[in-house]
């Protein structure tokens, strides 16, 4: 059976990998976001590029879901897509070359639009492809997003 929260909604305890793969209960694993993370847009950019950096664009996604949560209507757009992207890092570093696919270009598509330098973190993810390296991938969105 899943774990739920007090309200129902479907949570993982489990630990993850550092490719957010979940582990056996009481494995170690990496730190997580806490499932009720809302951060502002500051915090969110400066966590977002944080993991990244560190190598674990799982870990970004879950802040960018944490932002997209909570931000007004007008954002829900731009943080969804920079989650994406970052799952579509995370399916590269998987092996994973089609999914990463499906999901720059569904990032991208959601984060153009909002200006610089949206626009370029959108034809950064683009710009990759199902065997790209996933640390040169990583580096190149980390370097297109603000902060």
């Amino acid at each position: 059976m899943r774990d739920r929260d007090p309200d129902g909604r479907p949570r993982s305890a489990r630990p993850r990998d550092a490719f957010g793969r979940p582990l056996p209960h009481g494995a170690p694993g990496v730190e997580r976001v806490p499932d009720d993370y809302a951060p502002t847009t500051e915090q969110a950019l400066a966590d977002g590029r944080r993991f990244l950096a560190s190598g674990l664009p799982f870990n970004a996604h879950e802040v960018f879901e944490g932002r997209w949560k909570c931000a007004p209507d007008d954002e829900r757009e731009l943080w969804q897509g920079l989650a994406q992207i970052c799952v579509g890092l995370t399916h590269l570093q998987r092996g994973n070359g089609r999914g990463a696919l499906t999901l720059f270009g569904r990032g991208a598509a959601r984060v153009q639009g909002y200006g610089l330098p949206y626009d370029e973190v959108g034809r950064a993810a683009s710009g990759l492809s199902d065997d790209s390296d996933p640390d040169q991938a990583i580096a190149l969105i980390l370097a297109a997003l603000p902060g």
